[in-house]
């Protein structure tokens, strides 16, 4: 077990106001120090008297003199207090995963600080060290309702960062975080947005040193979500919707993890699971027989028409048991059906014939009512199950305010005790709530294709490029893959490679099934649309990856191997390693971008389309070879191409 370690803070003086009392001044001042590996954390007294952090690593600055501490009843606790260790302890977690591996190993310790306020009272303040990063969260006893009323928790970083976040130039940005992906230097992101200075999460941040930062939440249950106000001097503060309002917390208050996730490489960064980690895990009796979360891959009609009628999507159902797809999602527009409940349990059940599961859709707003413990969401829920449905895709939440994160969290309760799959859309980020509720299988809070048939569409190539490394490290995305009749700047090689940089465990995917089954042109990749698993073993993401320009990740489930690359940019030749293979030969079928080829004509093709000046795409290329670990391909990337090879280990 490692040690707290107390020094003087005379070593960093410039931290710390100075007193004329020596005394006062030396017990003041003293430093608690935490040492994981290379990761070192320093609690200390910032010159305000406020509690305070600091993380350095392999002897480098990751976040500067940062605050702590919250407000409580119109109290500030962590002004003038005093800290003392009660518990320090290691910690080892080994569980099942479904998305970019199949099982997480996390190990880190634990510390627990009794916070002592000059009026006698006291709280606690818990730390976790790890590998993977830094985590604290804060716990206040008590009975009755507590009103919390922002924290003064923040994060100052080093000067030349460059930050990744998410904008979208209306209030639909921190209501769904469906934003698109862009960076800027740490002094800017005061004045960068139109929208002003409040972040979603989460925040990937390139250090000027090399390495990666990712501010993020975890465990968010019973409490308001955080967003990062930028607040100047290259810090972000804590900030909720609710403002200085404030929201209610009843009984003994747990704040969320507040995170920083730490990565030498995109490798590590993408394959850590810290913020899964740090929730609770599964309720034994709750998920006693998990046999029923069954991930795999739907079709969808919205893509190609919204509004669906009961024989269009009896349609669907046949041609998901044609692609050889697991579910079809009923989205808006069952619930105006003749006999609705009889029509969706007819549908399920001839559904159940084909081996296809079916989720139904549901605005939020007409199950939101706490009255009763959510009596109106746990009578839908029933008629869902009665139906013979599997799931549910749940709507327009709209925000992560503590009633919104309430409702989430009942609805996923709810849901398990019926042995129903939640998908979230309209909603906030990920925050690793998977892990102790493995009936969500999806969520969006994430820019999806769907944009591209909006006027502020379509997505952008870098958008794509960025996301494995930014929304995708704490948790799985609906981004609903695969648009080849409406895809943008982008190439349909690229399109194909989002089937696997992207991970669903609920993979929804937008294109027309017919389009699919019976255009020409798709026929050499429809086995491999048919066939990519949805949750995988092992992910490695390549060398050459560089956010919001290249995405190259390769991902493993059994024997066999996928790679998927993105390109944002000018073409570009790429040689791949193929040293991530295990050992003997595979059978490698190639998808890169046909730049000899004439273009697709993609007018009609869609009529949901809003194509603009992108009315023709790319096609792609096959090609196979037998390759080993200790062959190199070499690929040719069109501009905003990409390319996808399936391993079949033989």
């Amino acid at each position: 077990m490692r040690k707290v370690i107390l020094t003087s803070a005379f070593a960093i003086a410039i931290l710390i106001s100075i007193t004329s009392c020596k005394n006062a001044t030396e017990e003041k001042n003293k430093v608690l120090s935490m040492r994981y590996g290379n990761t070192v954390v320093s609690l200390l007294t910032a010159a305000n008297g406020q509690l305070a952090f600091l993380i350095n690593k392999d002897r480098q600055v990751v976040l500067d003199t940062s605050l702590l501490g919250l407000k409580v009843d119109g109290k500030h606790l962590g002004k003038n207090a005093s800290l003392s260790l009660l518990e320090q302890k290691e910690i080892a977690l080994e569980y099942p995963l479904n998305g970019i591996k199949s099982k997480a190993s996390y190990t880190g310790d634990l510390y627990i600080y009794e916070v002592s306020e000059a009026d006698g009272s006291d709280w606690k303040l818990e730390f976790q060290l790890s590998d993977e990063g830094v985590a604290y969260r804060y716990t206040v006893s008590g009975e009755g309702t507590q009103h919390v009323q922002g924290e003064e928790s923040s994060f100052k970083l080093p000067n030349e960062t460059k930050v990744w976040y998410f904008e979208r130039d209306n209030d639909w940005k921190l209501k769904s975080h469906a934003g698109e992906w862009l960076s800027a230097d740490i002094s800017e992101m005061p004045t960068v947005s139109k929208m002003g200075p409040i972040q979603g999460l989460t925040l990937t941040c390139e250090l000027p040193q090399g390495g990666y930062a990712l501010l993020a939440e975890a465990g968010l249950f019973n409490y308001s979500g955080m967003r990062l106000e930028a607040i100047g001097k290259n810090s972000f503060k804590a900030n909720f919707e609710e403002g200085d309002a404030g929201f209610d917390v009843k009984g003994r208050l747990t704040t969320p993890w507040r995170c920083v996730l730490l990565a030498d490489t995109l490798n590590d960064l993408a394959n850590n699971t810290m913020v899964a980690s740090l929730n609770p895990a599964p309720d034994a009796n709750l998920f006693a027989d998990t046999d029923w979360i069954k991930p795999g891959k739907s079709v969808w009609h919205w893509w190609s028409g919204k509004y669906v009628n009961y024989k269009e999507e009896h349609d669907m159902v046949d041609d998901a048991q044609s692609l050889g797809f697991s579910y079809s999602m009923v989205d808006e527009g069952w619930e105006r059906w003749p006999n609705k409940w009889e029509s969706v349990t007819k549908l399920c059940d001839y559904a159940k014939e084909k081996g296809v599961g079916i989720f139904v859709w549901k605005h939020s707003k007409e199950i939101n009512f706490p009255e009763n413990d959510y009596a109106v969401m746990r009578h839908f829920l029933d008629s869902v199950k009665q139906t013979g449905a599997v799931g549910v895709k749940v709507d327009f939440m709209n925000g992560q305010g503590k009633s919104i994160i309430s409702f989430d969290e009942a609805l996923l309760k709810k849901a398990a005790e019926l042995q129903l799959m939640v998908n979230f859309h309209g909603c906030q980020q990920s925050s690793g709530e998977y892990r102790t509720y493995p009936n969500e299988v999806t969520r969006e809070g994430i820019r999806g294709l769907e944009v591209n048939h909006m006027k502020e569409g379509p997505l952008p190539a870098s958008h794509n490029a960025a996301l494995p490394f930014t929304r995708y490290v704490t948790g799985h995305g609906d981004y609903t893959p695969l648009g080849l009749t409406e895809p943008g700047e982008t190439t349909w090689a690229h399109q194909l490679a989002t089937l696997v940089t992207f991970y669903s465990p609920f993979n929804c995917i937008a294109e027309n099934t017919q389009f699919l089954l019976k255009t020409k042109s798709v026929q050499p990749a429809l086995d491999f649309i048919k066939t990519v698993p949805s949750v995988w073993d092992e992910t490695f993401v390549l060398p050459q990856s560089k956010i919001g320009e290249l995405a190259a990740i390769a991902r493993r489930k059994n024997n066999d191997w996928y790679l998927g690359v993105l390109r944002s940019g000018p073409s570009q030749e790429m040689q791949i390693d193929c040293s991530f293979l295990g050992d003997g030969e595979y059978l490698a079928e190639i998808f890169t971008d046909d730049t000899e080829a004439e273009r697709i004509n993609l007018e009609g093709l869609n009529k949901e389309a809003n194509l603009r000046q992108w009315n023709t795409a790319l096609p792609f290329k096959k090609s196979t070879e037998t390759v080993s670990q200790e062959k190199t391909i070499s690929i040719h990337l069109a501009e905003h191409g990409g390319a996808t090879i399936k391993f079949t280990k033989k």
